[in-house]
């Protein structure tokens, strides 16, 4: 079959690949219609993991057709349309039973292979290297998936593909960014990024009753995304005083909730992450501990890789915030999702603003890097 690979930093090509097979009865093969691009893959593709290898499948949010089970499949029969989370959970550890899929024991086998103390409760992910699990990602004509029972979920019929893509990654995680900044009724949220995830957060502290969503970029065509269908001010902050404006729109307080989608910085070395060097500095993890209301939270969303120098702890402590992050969704909001979707109530189609063949995928990540053309996600169709 037919798969995006990794071939070296900044090198991507459409390759043959061995197609995949049914490991465990728990197992079910999909057969791709969409796969989305994830911010999370641009530092993948700068060669910042030194365990990603030559012939890694990307691609960690995709939609298809079951057709192919394992024995113990439950939940799914061919022909069902689906989309798959992009936690891999085993639905069954400690952390899974408490509806915590992301930090799930037993998601990422290959745990030997990175540093146990970091890496151990973190679940595995499709199209990562192998300390999340090495599971071949969505970019592909067919993809195994583990544990489907958990983690794959059938679309419902008044749901269209586009829209659905996204219920298996950026919407849950925005979902979860609001509900980890614990928003409520009459809440003034901020939120750093508007991609694909800063908008979807914006959408969910709206449905939450957010009095006020602002969502800070420099991407005009993001920013109008992020008012017309998210319903968010927009705050452009190459010619805005964010603090300043956050203040006055805030009753001179700050948001009550502060969330970081901006992503991983692509620019870190491997030898500076292997070295632990204090390096990795997120101008926006300052702006919002500092611009946050005394008593507020501060959402990190991945924003942040290994050490973080420089980081105002003195500003988290006496202004006594609860700061929370996360780098990947639970798989308990996705149903719900996609009943929203279903409802008209959350609309995400949008997002994929360049539609393209498999084998334009060197293309489509090119502008989703670059956010040239508009760019907020690049869907590709095998």
């Amino acid at each position: 079959m037919r798969a995006l690979c990794w071939v070296a930093a900044d090198e991507l090509a459409v390759r043959e690949v061995p197609d995949p097979e049914l490991r465990n009865e728990r197992d079910v093969i999909v057969r791709v219609r969409r796969s989305a691009t994830s911010g999370g893959d641009l530092p993948l593709l700068a060669g910042r993991d030194p365990l990603l290898r030559a012939g890694d499948v990307l691609g960690a949010e995709f939609l298809g057709e079951v057709v192919e089970a394992g024995p113990a499949v439950r939940r799914h029969r061919i022909g069902d349309r689906v989309v798959v989370g992009a936690s891999v959970a085993c639905g069954g550890c400690w952390y899974c039973r408490r509806g915590r899929h992301s930090c799930c024991d037993n998601g990422g086998p290959d745990v030997a292979s990175v540093d146990p103390d970091r890496w151990r409760s973190n679940a595995g992910s499709f199209g990562r290297p192998r300390a999340a699990g090495g599971f071949a990602g969505g970019h592909a004509e067919y993809v195994r998936v583990p544990y489907a029972d958990v983690g794959a979920f059938r679309v419902p019929d008044a749901v269209g593909d586009d829209r659905a893509l996204f219920a298996a990654d950026a919407a849950p995680t925005g979902w979860l960014a609001a509900e980890l900044g614990e928003v409520r009724p009459g809440d003034v949220v901020a939120v750093w990024g508007a991609g694909a995830v800063g908008q979807l957060t914006a959408r969910a502290a709206t449905l939450r009753g957010a009095a006020r969503v602002l969502v800070v970029d420099r991407y005009a065509e993001r920013l109008r995304m992020a008012e017309r269908h998210a319903g968010a001010e927009p705050l452009d902050y190459r010619r805005t005083d964010v603090a300043a404006e956050l203040r006055e729109r805030s009753g001179g307080r700050g948001p009550d909730v502060c969330v970081v989608a901006v992503g991983v910085p692509a620019a870190r070395s491997v030898a500076d992450r292997l070295a632990g060097r204090d390096v990795d500095c997120p101008d926006a993890v300052r702006e919002a501990v500092h611009a946050c209301r005394k008593d507020g939270v501060v959402v990190v969303l991945g924003g942040a890789d290994g050490n973080v120098d420089t980081f105002p702890l003195g500003a988290v402590t006496d202004k006594r915030l609860t700061v929370r992050g996360s780098r990947r969704p639970d798989l308990r909001d996705v149903p719900m999702l996609l009943h929203r979707m279903a409802r008209d109530e959350l609309r995400t189609e949008h997002l994929a603003t360049h539609r393209l063949p498999l084998e334009d995928g060197p293309r489509g990540y090119a502008l989703f890097a670059d956010r040239a053309d508009g760019c907020v996600r690049a869907v590709f169709t095998p």
